[in-house]
C-alpha cells in the first residue's frame, strides 16, 4: 500500500510544481488554490507512504520521479525545452530510483 500512496503523492507533487508556475507568484486565485491543495495532498500522501517506507527511499523517489514528471509535463504544457542534459539527468534519476528500490528490498 505504501507504493500506491507514494505514487499518488508523486502525482500531487507534479501538480504542485506545475501549478506554482501558473500562479504567477500567487497573484492568481484559482491556480493558487489548486497549488496549495496539491501541496497538501502530496505531503499527506507522502506521510502515509513513509509509515512503511524509509524516509530516505520514499522522499528521494517522490522528488526524483516528481521532477521527471514536472519536466516532461512542463515541456508539453509550457513549451519548455528538453535538452540532452535533461535526458541524461532523467536516466540518472531513474537509475537511482531503481537502485533505491533494490536496496530497500522491494
Amino acid at each position: 500500500m505504501a507504493w500506491i500512496y507514494l505514487s499518488v503523492a508523486i502525482v500531487f507533487e507534479i501538480g504542485f510544481a506545475l501549478g506554482t508556475n501558473a500562479t504567477q507568484g500567487f497573484t492568481r486565485l484559482w491556480p493558487s488554490v489548486f497549488t496549495l491543495l496539491m501541496a497538501a495532498g502530496g505531503i499527506f500522501t507522502l506521510s502515509l507512504a513513509l509509515k512503511t517506507l524509509d524516509v530516505g527511499v520514499g522522499y528521494t523517489i517522490w522528488t526524483g520521479i516528481g521532477s521527471i514528471g514536472t519536466v516532461v509535463l512542463g515541456a508539453l504544457i509550457y513549451k519548455e525545452k528538453i535538452t540532452l542534459a535533461k535526458l541524461a539527468s532523467f536516466a540518472a534519476i531513474i537509475g537511482g530510483v531503481l537502485l533505491l528500490k533494490i536496496a530497500a528490498g522491494v
